[in-house]
């Protein structure tokens, strides 16, 4: 995943990606001319990013390098707040909704144009689901706000001291940051929405972990940053001493509080299974996977999608199973398909039991970008580094996510691997595909390099970049040292895989299956270890649609592929599609249509 692939903000301050704050612009919008429109569509899209990305530190230090030189000065510090009022969202996103329908879109460039759909789907999404605000949950297994801000505040990046200075600041917010969400999930448990006790039994203990765990690395990341500037002996000791204070005093007590608090409130969740099992959750749901797969489909289509695709992946495996000179040629990768099931906690795939002659991260990134060169766009060319999970908290962290850096300074990358979660070699190939080349780093280097306004940075289309990093994920195994039969069989051994988990997060939150029923529907493929469905099914109950990013994403730009291979004929090339896509950047798979429509 991505820090992670999500847009930081959206990580710490989880209502200010929602985009409500309403601007009062109504003096920028006036002149009938289209350069007049152009130009002021243009001064609108600036202020509006000076005042979402101004919306909480993080978001600020992780979008922007240099705020001064887009005009943001002496921004408070603050963590952001989980805030309850879903009428204030519905009213702000209908003020936004004006403000953007005040341009008059026939008279924007082509340019302008695709930011204002973008934009106006935003909107419009905030506006659908802000009445389900407490349907929302910000504190969920691998992805929530609990796992992700400790690593956020390990890489944050000190360009100078106000640097410094604004990350002790920042980390004494957190307690009041905490209490908000505290406050948040008070309100979820008021309304009977709280979640379900194992998954407050999770999320308790995986706090009190944190809170509690020897030598926590938000020490000596700390000190390790600070002794790259080469400051004083005397200024870096002191800070060095306010930081040990801070996160003693602050940031600790925030997490065993957060605990407490959550320890309080266990036993009022009532709902042990999917959504649909709430009061309008079947909606909420069919409103969430929209938006977090950005695909206007049907959960019923979407179930269609999925069996239509993992019946073309068995048909595929089928055929190259009953081919004999296969078996002839695979007999060391024999048992390679069976036992293939993820973990419950993983976003990827495991077990394949493969080694190659190689398992160095670097060389393995170094190798990607080679077997990429002509069917990929060039890159620009940045740098990277990896880094490895601390070891208390591997149980808690994704298999491995990639570090969005500041849109003025993509050339420094970071790619974090957790080795609890990697079993073998193909595994670690596989996923350095989907965090590095050609998956999110990539991506994110390339449409740093486009010509876009800033403010479409701050929007976060998960189908997008999760769809778009399983799809190279998939393609790796054709980069692999593997033979081309083997990668074949095991690439779509993998697509079916997460084809299963998506159908059964469609199952479970919106058809109501039951954990017999979830058990009853991964037998008919093979899958048989209960307690690994059981997990399974208890991460679906925790994080609805999160696997919908990854699969929905990954075959809807299997049909964007099919479209531009209809319409461009003779003109297609695998280049010009990935282009296509990566000049367009993130967005609903709607606008990505018109895209490769209007192409040629």
């Amino acid at each position: 995943m991505s820090l992670y692939k999500k847009r930081h903000f959206l990580l710490v301050g989880f209502m200010s990606g929602l985009l409500i704050f309403a601007l009062l612009l109504s003096a920028i919008v006036g002149g009938t001319s289209a350069l007049d429109m152009n130009s002021r569509f243009d001064r609108y899209v600036e202020e509006l990013f000076r005042q979402e990305v101004s919306a909480n530190t993080i978001t600020l230090h992780y979008t922007v390098k240099d705020p001064e030189s887009y005009g943001i000065q002496n921004p408070p510090v603050s963590c952001g707040y989980a805030g309850t009022d879903s009428a204030l969202i519905c009213a702000s996103a209908e003020n936004a909704l004006a403000s953007l329908h005040q341009f008059k879109r026939n008279k924007l460039s082509d340019y302008n144009k695709l930011t204002y759909d973008i934009l106006e789907h935003s909107y419009t999404s905030s506006l659908e689901m802000g009445p389900y605000l407490l349907y929302e949950e910000p504190l969920t297994p691998l992805t929530g706000t609990q796992a992700q801000l400790p690593i956020l505040l390990s890489e944050y990046r000190f360009y100078n001291t106000d640097d410094i200075d604004t990350y002790l600041k920042l980390l004494t917010t957190i307690p009041d940051y905490f209490q908000s969400i505290l406050t948040f999930e008070k309100a979820k448990s008021s309304a009977g929405l709280f979640m379900a006790s194992y998954v407050a039994d999770d999320i308790i203990t995986e706090c009190q972990t944190f809170a509690t765990m020897k030598n926590n690395y938000l020490y000596a990341t700390f000190d390790s940053k600070i002794d790259a500037l080469n400051l004083p002996a005397v200024t870096s000791e002191d800070y060095k001493k306010q930081n040990r204070d801070a996160v003693l005093n602050y940031v600790l007590p925030a997490y065993t509080s957060l605990s407490d608090g959550l320890q309080n409130l266990r036993d009022t969740g009532n709902n042990k299974r999917g959504l649909c099992y709430l009061p309008d959750g079947k909606k909420y749901y069919e409103l969430s996977v929209k938006e977090q797969t950005g695909s206007a489909r049907t959960i019923p289509q979407l179930q269609k999608l999925a069996q239509r695709q993992i019946q073309s992946d068995l048909l595929t495996m089928q055929k190259l199973l009953n081919n004999s000179s296969f078996h002839k040629n695979s007999e060391a990768h024999s048992g390679s398909v069976q036992g293939t099931t993820p973990g419950a906690a993983s976003d990827l795939f495991k077990g394949h039991g493969t080694e190659f002659s190689s398992d160095d991260p670097v060389n393995i990134l170094n190798t990607l970008q080679d077997k990429i060169s002509g069917s990929f766009p060039e890159p620009p060319k940045v740098s990277f580094e990896i880094k490895y999970v601390q070891e208390a908290m591997e149980e808690y962290l994704s298999p491995a996510f990639y570090m969005i850096p500041p849109i003025d300074n993509s050339g420094e990358n970071v790619i974090y691997i957790n080795p609890g979660h990697i079993s073998d070699d193909l595994t670690l190939f596989t996923t350095l595909a989907h965090e590095g080349y050609p998956g999110h780093l990539y991506q994110t280097v390339y449409y740093s390099a486009t010509k876009h306004p800033p403010i479409r940075d701050l929007l976060s289309f998960g189908g997008y970049t999760e769809g778009w990093a399983t799809y190279c994920e998939m393609l790796s195994y054709y980069y692999s040292p593997l033979s081309h039969d083997m990668a074949t069989l095991l690439q779509h051994n993998a697509s079916v895989i997460l084809g299963l988990y998506a159908l059964a997060d469609m199952g479970i939150h919106y058809d109501g299956w039951t954990l017999a029923e979830t058990v009853a529907f991964f037998r008919t493929y093979g899958i048989t270890n209960e307690k690994t469905i059981e997990d399974i099914f208890d991460l679906i109950v925790a994080d609805p649609g999160n696997y919908l990013k990854y699969y929905i994403g990954y075959v809807e730009f299997l049909e964007l592929k099919k479209l531009a291979i209809k319409t461009w004929g003779d003109d297609f090339t695998q280049n010009q599609f990935h282009q296509c896509i990566l000049d367009t950047g993130p967005a609903p798979f709607e606008i990505l249509q018109k895209q490769i429509k209007n192409a040629y």
